[in-house]
């Protein structure tokens, strides 16, 4: 696991897609975590700041002391961090979109057993920006052929499973995903592309440093498996023609309206 900034306060690493965090009552049988490998390399504790899903890849972020935690878990829980993905979904996307659709909090059964399971629905909003378009001449269910897009996508609250449930509710939903996908293409990437993982990964986040007071930029290169998929779909030279960031301005899914 490459990483890929330190500081005395603070380490990032890009995460691989199939690892967890830490340690979670939900996978039992796991024996390595992300929190462990950190802090066996650099020989001292770490403490996590934020979320990344166990199939996601890509920077994750930890303290080096318990303040710096404190104030960083202020800064995501607050909005303070610019969050950037990539993702690759079913269909032809709109070029820009901003996703304000609510979601009601997602419980485990084992870890969230005695939480409060009546919560109203939390605001939750998701930009994104189409990066390309691909067209497979393959039939994956009703339609001769299969389409897909490459997304940049920004959330902007930080929701369980955020991306991937407002990518489900625009009928765009990440390819791979097996919570919130489309089995028929999951399985078509699988059997044509040999791709088993699901293609979002955090490639980017800036925040004002805890101790500093600069702005920092991380950005976390795709691993192996996501680029092969994006050079197959040829996106090979996508990345490096768009800008990192852009103002969206297209509200297309509002609850509101």
């Amino acid at each position: 696991m490459e990483i890929l900034y330190q500081d005395d306060s603070l380490v990032a690493v890009n995460k691989p897609a199939g690892l967890l965090v830490h340690r979670s009552a939900i996978d039992r049988h796991e024996t390595r975590y992300a929190m462990q490998i950190v802090r066996d390399r650099l020989g001292r504790r770490v403490y996590p700041v934020h979320r990344l899903d166990k199939p996601t890849s890509g920077i994750l972020v930890f303290a080096l002391d318990a303040d710096t935690a404190r104030r960083m878990t202020e800064l995501f829980s607050g909005g303070g961090v610019d969050k950037t993905y990539l993702a690759v979904v079913r269909g032809y996307a709109d070029e820009t979109g901003i996703i304000d659709y609510a979601l009601e909090e997602q419980l485990d059964r084992i870890t969230d057993a005695n939480a409060q399971r009546d919560k109203p629905a939390q605001p939750a909003v998701t930009c994104y920006r189409r990066l390309g378009i691909a067209e497979l001449p393959f039939a994956v269910g009703r339609y001769p052929t299969a389409r897909y897009s490459l997304l940049r996508i920004s959330p902007k609250t930080g929701r369980k499973h955020q991306i991937r449930r407002h990518m489900k509710h625009i009928f765009h939903p990440v390819v791979g995903d097996t919570s919130h996908g489309d089995g028929r293409h999951n399985n078509f990437f699988r059997s044509h592309f040999g791709c088993h993982r699901l293609l979002l990964c955090a490639t980017g986040l800036a925040f004002t440093h805890p101790d500093t007071g600069e702005r920092l930029r991380l950005e976390a290169p795709l691993d192996d498996s996501f680029r092969r998929i994006v050079d197959n779909l040829g996106w090979a030279d996508v990345l490096n023609k768009v800008p990192e960031s852009g103002h969206l301005h297209k509200p297309i899914y509002d609850p509101h309206t």
